[in-house]
């Protein structure tokens, strides 16, 4: 499912306009309430404060959120490379013939993880999806029937193996899907709006008005575009590199 979050860019491009727009808006009603001889309460600069005090808050909840799920998934990551060497090794206890196949299929089936890690596109990590299913279930096809023909402790040693490279895929899987709630995110931008609309009723004077207005969207954007960077598994800058699966397949190779 495609999220607009999915698109750091674009978040940040959206997030500074309407940030901007409410800044813009708080100095109109600014100018209103001054021509019609209002004056802004006293209470509206605590208010101010208090507001803008929340949303750093959430911004910094949010992104410890973001920052720890990324962990996650480098973890995950370390996992599945230390699960699939496992396994390898393990691959030898079976007989000659399904051993051999067993490391064949765990050769391609690295390289395919590898290939899910690097790639951008969405219809082409489908794709990949697709094939590390079918390997899947032909690593599983080839340690049951040997297994099950020769049933043993090492047979058993060898199909636990296989068994927690499965585990450690879905568990990947699980943390990639493991993303910052819609929820926290529009409850964050909506208090970041509130937050501009009173940021541009506060500020005065027609000369600097336009400048100070612009400092607070730009930063509350680039904080979502790091965000949105950060929580986001494949189309950020900020992604997981699969260093440990790349430095197994040139061990293995």
């Amino acid at each position: 499912m495609t999220r607009l979050t999915d698109y750091p860019l674009l978040v940040f491009v959206v997030s500074l306009v309407a940030l901007w727009g409410c800044a813009q808006l708080g100095a109109a009603l600014r100018r209103k309430r001054e021509a019609d001889g209002e004056r802004a309460p006293e209470i509206f600069t605590v208010v101010l404060s208090a507001s803008l005090t929340l949303l750093g808050l959430i911004i910094g909840f949010t992104f410890s959120m973001s920052v720890s799920r990324y962990d996650q998934r480098k973890d995950y990551e370390v996992r599945e490379a230390n699960a699939i060497g496992t396994a390898y090794v393990r691959a030898g206890l079976l007989p000659p013939a399904d051993g051999e196949m067993t490391r064949t299929l765990l050769r391609n089936y690295l390289e395919q993880r590898i290939l899910l890690y690097q790639s951008r596109d969405a219809d082409r990590g489908a794709e990949i999806k697709l094939r590390i299913a079918e390997l899947q279930t032909q690593l599983w096809s080839t340690v049951q029937s040997s297994a099950l023909a020769q049933p043993g402790p090492l047979a058993a040693l060898a199909a636990a193996g296989m068994n927690e490279v499965l585990n450690s895929q879905a568990y990947t899987q699980a943390a990639w899907w493991n993303r910052t709630p819609g929820g926290a995110w529009l409850l964050m931008l909506l208090i970041a709006l509130v937050c501009n609309v009173m940021v541009g009723y506060a500020v005065r004077g027609a000369g600097v008005r336009t400048l100070l207005l612009l400092i607070l969207p730009l930063l509350l954007a680039t904080a979502f575009l790091l965000i949105a960077d950060i929580d986001s598994p494949r189309s950020g800058l900020i992604r997981v590199s699969p260093q440990n699966l790349l430095s197994l397949y040139q061990q293995l190779r």
